[in-house]
């Protein structure tokens, strides 16, 4: 077992660093065109943020790991919401921007809800315990949805996000976009095969290795740039990282994942996804408490306490 944790460890680090290589080139090539620094955060940043996530549920679909599947997005969203706001919000407390309260939290609120009436329900005849194709198509609407409302807010909008960053080569930026989706897709078949090795071995299940370890570890990108930005003081960066991962994870992520394979789904998720609706109104309400539109270091403590007791629950 001890090989498949060392390779499981090189497999995190090849996602990481993957996903850096894919948003430096990415970025790199729309400064180069000069598309905004805000469009390039609410749209590449986000989207190279939830590469890891989104090669890792490709993968665990198309070989039938439907607990990782689901945990891996549940168990990240989870992750980014409950303990890295928490972290972060204690590092340094979080001013959110009062269009991010009435649009962007109840966008991502919609998600986890939206997602427990599809597993539930059937829209297609299928059983109504999965997430079919049908039910990814939809999420996947609501995905090109949310890009709409970022793009009129973009028009509207004046804001940019302040960077100092290297502009390459548009020749280097496609070799780099390249080398790193490469190893996006080594990492996450290192990830999820040993994942899953070490779960039989230990008798774990999967929905529980997928909820906790596979997540924590392709929400790391997510980690490093909120703290980075709380560290900084730049709220809007620490706070728009997480929500947007959020909604990615859950209509993009989950969609292209059901397009590809029907996934099975286990109706013990169903507390695991009440947990993550309870704590996104949690975080709605926060805004409204103690100093208004701002994540005060007593509420982000809340937040970890929380989800270190919803761990110990999971692996009691």
């Amino acid at each position: 077992m001890l090989v498949s944790v060392l390779l499981l460890v090189l497999g995190f680090g090849i996602l990481i660093k993957g996903a850096d290589w894919l948003v430096n080139g990415s970025v790199s090539i729309a400064k180069h065109y000069h598309v905004s620094e805000l469009a390039i955060g609410l749209t590449i940043v986000a989207f190279g943020t939830s590469a890891p996530e989104l090669v890792v549920n490709i993968v665990s679909s198309l070989n039938g790991y439907s607990d990782v599947t689901m945990g891996n997005v549940v168990g990240s969203n989870l992750f980014n919401l409950m303990l890295i706001l928490g972290l972060t919000g204690v590092v340094y407390p979080l001013v959110v921007q009062v269009r991010t309260i009435w649009n962007e939290i109840p966008f991502s609120l919609a998600g986890a809800i939206i997602l427990l009436v599809l597993a539930n329900y059937t829209f297609s005849g299928e059983s109504p315990e999965s997430l079919n194709r049908v039910d990814g198509i939809i999420l996947l609407l609501c995905f090109i949805g949310f890009m709409g409302y970022i793009i009129v807010n973009l028009r509207d909008g004046k804001e940019t996000l302040e960077a100092d960053f290297k502009i390459l080569k548009p020749s280097h930026s496609v070799v780099l976009i390249g080398v790193g989706l490469i190893a996006l897709v080594l990492g996450s078949r290192l990830v999820v095969d040993h994942a899953v090795k070490i779960a039989e071995v230990l008798g774990i299940s999967e929905k529980i290795i997928g909820i906790t370890i596979v997540s924590a570890g392709t929400s790391l990108p997510e980690l490093v740039t909120s703290v980075v930005a709380a560290l900084k003081k730049r709220s809007d960066i620490a706070v728009g990282n997480i929500i947007g991962s959020n909604i990615f994870n859950i209509f993009l992520i989950l969609g292209v994942s059901a397009v590809i394979s029907p996934i099975r789904y286990n109706t013990s998720f169903n507390f695991d996804i009440l947990v993550l609706t309870g704590s996104t109104v949690l975080l709605f309400v926060f805004m409204f408490s103690g100093k208004k539109h701002k994540l005060d270091r007593w509420e982000s403590i809340l937040f970890l306490v929380a989800y270190v007791a919803y761990i110990v629950y999971l692996l009691r």
